[in-house]
């Protein structure tokens, strides 16, 4: 074999090895995927923490580190993320909607903040609380209670699964506060506070009790 061959022969051997795979580029078209699914995540997050003040929710519902709390109709757990962090590490989210692929995308949410195994994502019926009796510290329902066919029953309801000293906090647009409250009394429930964090949404709390 003259010199020549050998020249070119390990010239192509060198380009081969240097050559990516298929394999490598898929690696990295995932991994280029997967930070950029996260960056969105992310900015969501934070346009909706900017404009929201969820910090004022949590505060509102009392939760502390293994306290129980319902979400109602979490969606993609923007509101979701700060329960679980409140509660953690040995407390529970129950993250209830009628859609389960919104669900999945709460998931998705919960995964990336690393509190997934804080919250049981829950598909429910939309005019049934579907929660356990005497079991709940706290129940959410934000910009929810609106879309209930009979909001009265479903609060009656859903105060059934309130520990004892429990709350049930509306969080909602502010044109809708005087149904809100309306269906909240006639369900047996106690406003304690009313509260409007931001210009555009208030905050109730009630408790289970005679009005």
């Amino acid at each position: 074999m003259s010199l020549r061959v050998v020249v070119i022969a390990l010239a192509l051997i060198g380009s081969a090895c240097d050559k990516p795979s298929a394999a490598d580029g898929a690696d990295h078209g995932s991994a280029a995927a997967t930070k950029k699914a996260d960056d969105d995540i992310a900015r969501e997050q934070a346009q909706f923490d900017a404009q929201r003040h969820p910090e004022t929710v949590v505060a509102a519902l009392g939760l502390k580190p293994g306290s129980r709390v319902a979400d109602i109709g979490a969606g993609s757990g923007l509101l979701t993320v700060h329960l679980a962090r409140a509660v953690a590490p040995n407390g529970k989210v129950i993250a209830t909607d009628i859609d389960s692929g919104v669900l999945d995308m709460l998931r998705t949410r919960l995964k990336a903040a690393k509190l997934l195994d804080v919250v049981e994502p829950r598909v429910v019926n939309a005019d049934t609380p579907s929660l356990e009796k005497g079991s709940y510290d706290a129940i959410l329902l934000s910009e929810v209670d609106n879309y209930f066919t009979d909001p009265v029953a479903w609060l009656r309801d859903a105060a059934k699964a309130l520990r004892p000293g429990g709350k049930i906090v509306i969080a909602n647009r502010i044109h809708r506060l005087a149904n809100s409250l309306a269906a909240a009394r006639q369900a047996g429930l106690k406003l304690e506070s009313q509260t409007t964090p931001v210009p555009t949404h208030f905050i109730a709390v009630f408790t289970v009790g005679a009005p």
